[in-house]
């Protein structure tokens, strides 16, 4: 049967490349995945799948770093304009976005695959040196462009939904299929995780594309080496003065911002393993000669294990609230993202190893630390904490320019090999022996 899974894979290339560049064309960020979503839930529909969308997918007071209800009503009615499936679109609006496929196939375990669907916030390249615009499917979404891949996990995802339909009565379990929006920025895993989507599932498994230094494809199981990561906004709110005639009477935000930027530098390292601080982002002042009242300001802390990140986090926010304090401001903090460091149990990743050397023929290779951070890694959590078993596959292909970069593309044999992945570890899973 991998042989069979292997040809029908195959067969289904034109397909999947196809699905690739529709999404390419039409990127939507975290949240904003309304088109997305409303075409992956129709096409589940057809295929059988029993389809969640809308508020069953995402618990709403886990979900982190929504836009403004102006963006999130701005892009429902593009998507509205741009081709989204008119059945599924309404249950998007608010930014209600994610879709969760179930084939329900009799008693057997419960087997979960994620799919992240968002874009990143990238001005795509405009020049025919960039396939997706000299073939015309460069994004059309101004600021909106897929550069990490998730196009291609998204179809993917969609393949491997195909075949699975046509396996069914071979297969003894559940299989679902979680097509995840908002994993840039680590907003959107802990929503589903939250919403119970994780506590009946025995094994799941995410992956990622990977760059082929060589040019050659393969997978990795077993990726992991994320970091836990915490994303902050900080807002401090002082009071505003004139700077020459009255400095005295003001509360300078933009001082206690700062303050704190050298003070966020300077937060000890930890011993235990690797641990990561940064400020990305500083908005503060309305003139030359006002004392600022109010300073934005964005952050990220990581570490190597959830427990440092944690370290990295309380320091942060200490710093935050103590330097606020200091020069009689007031700051919000509110948390925009986070990830707990990725875990793979051994016993799955061997066996993922085994299935695709053996059984689909598949290059094998030996991760490599990610290095990054990925949401995923709250479903692994949940999975492994309730006894369960999880894995990560870095799917090696070659890549044209760097992940995150206005010039990312890749080479699109990735998409039948994710889809033998996929199916042949739910066959092994689930199949009639």
């Amino acid at each position: 049967m991998y042989d069979k899974i292997t040809e029908m894979a195959d067969a289904l290339e034109e397909k999947l490349i196809a699905y690739r560049r529709d999404l390419h064309k039409y990127a939507e960020t975290g949240w904003l995945e309304m088109r997305t979503s409303s075409l992956i839930a129709s096409r589940l529909k057809v295929m059988g799948y029993e389809v969640l969308t809308g508020e069953a997918v995402c618990s709403a007071a886990a979900r982190m770093g929504v836009p403004a209800k102006e963006i999130l009503e701005e892009h429902y009615q593009w998507a509205a304009e741009n081709g989204a499936d008119q059945e599924f679109l309404p249950q998007t609006r608010g930014g209600f976005t994610g879709v969760i496929g179930i084939l329900r196939c009799g008693e057997g375990p419960t087997v979960a695959l994620r799919f992240d669907i968002d874009a990143l916030g990238v001005f795509e390249d405009k020049s025919l040196l960039h396939r997706p615009y000299a073939q015309n499917f460069c994004s059309v979404s101004d600021g909106m462009m897929h550069a990490c891949g998730h196009d291609g996990h998204t179809a993917i995802g969609l393949g491997t939904a195909e075949l699975l339909s046509k396996l069914k009565e071979h297969l003894h379990g559940t299989v679902k299929l979680i097509f995840q929006p908002a994993e840039e920025g680590l907003r959107g895993a802990k929503a589903i995780v939250e919403k119970g989507h994780l506590d009946d599932v025995d094994y799941v498994l995410g992956g990622h594309l990977a760059d082929s230094e060589d040019n050659s494809l393969y997978v990795c199981p077993g990726m992991a080496g994320t970091l836990a990561s915490t994303k902050l906004d900080a807002v401090f709110t002082g009071k505003s003065s004139h700077a020459g005639s009255a400095p005295q009477e003001g509360n300078n935000a933009l001082l206690a911002a700062a303050s704190a930027v050298l003070n966020l530098q300077a937060i000890p390292r930890h011993s235990g393993g690797a641990s990561r601080i940064n400020v990305g982002t500083l908005h503060a002042g309305s003139g030359r000669n006002v004392i600022c009242d109010r300073a934005k300001m964005e952050l990220e802390v990581r570490g190597q294990t959830t427990e440092i990140n944690e370290y990295m986090e309380r320091y942060a926010r200490e710093i935050l609230e103590h330097t606020a304090l200091m020069h009689g401001c007031t700051v919000e903090i509110k948390e925009m993202g986070s990830a707990a460091a990725m875990e793979c149990t051994s016993a799955f990743t061997e066996k993922i190893c085994s299935v695709c050397s053996q059984e689909l023929h598949l290059s094998v290779r030996e991760p490599k630390s990610m290095g990054g951070s990925e949401d995923y890694a709250y479903m692994a959590k949940r999975v492994i904490d309730r006894g369960g078993q999880a894995c990560f596959v870095g799917i090696g292909i070659p890549c044209m320019a760097l992940f995150h970069n206005k010039s990312f593309d890749f080479d699109e044999r990735a998409l039948p090999l994710g889809v033998k992945l996929y199916t042949g570890m739910i066959w092994n899973l689930l199949a009639n022996k």
